[in-house]
């Protein structure tokens, strides 16, 4: 059985995470709305670590990398948008596709679930998803999100403008056991 690690990113995460990014781009591009070109490349990469591991330092967000038993960056997952005060944030995460169907994102979510009640004490989550991606539905469904409004024009995917759903999930109501 595999098994996998998820952990906050570091700064010494940036070459892995651009390769798996460009290992997955035409499988991410499929489901998703593409990144810039400029992302793909080490001073890209770079100043994309920076600027999430800033606003964890500021309390805005948790960027995770999901690492497999070899330490291959193998998924991201992060929590964005950390509000304290209204005690939300929103929910994200991408999963390399040869991982795709083997519970890793469940688990990812799973893992920011609870590292929103225990470490941030949030008291809600929510996530958005593109009409049509039935895996990520299923996750966010499986994990106790409930589908709230419609989302017209959510994204650009394979160059047609789509629409979406937000998601939502009552933290004070969900029984969800610890992975930390």
């Amino acid at each position: 059985m595999n098994t996998h690690t998820i952990r906050t990113l570091r700064p010494s995460d940036a070459a892995p995470l651009l390769a798996f990014e460009q290992a997955n781009r035409a499988w991410f591009e499929r489901h998703i709305e593409p990144r810039p070109d400029a992302f793909y490349s080490i001073d890209g990469i770079h100043a994309h670590v920076a600027q999430f591991l800033d606003e964890h330092a500021q309390g805005r967000m948790h960027p995770c990398v999901i690492v497999d038993e070899h330490g291959e960056l193998i998924g991201r997952a992060n929590l964005k948008d950390i509000d304290r005060q209204q005690g939300t944030a929103e929910v994200g995460y991408r999963i390399g596709e040869r991982q795709a169907g083997k519970g890793l994102a469940t688990a990812a979510l799973q893992y920011l679930i609870a590292l929103a009640q225990e470490e941030w004490q949030l008291q809600s989550l929510c996530a958005y998803a593109i009409d049509g991606n039935g895996a990520s539905i299923r996750v966010l469904e499986r994990c106790g999100f409930a589908q709230g409004v419609a989302v017209p024009d959510i994204a650009i995917v394979k160059g047609n403008v789509v629409d979406g759903h937000a998601y939502a999930l009552d933290l004070r109501a969900a029984g969800v056991d610890s992975v930390l």
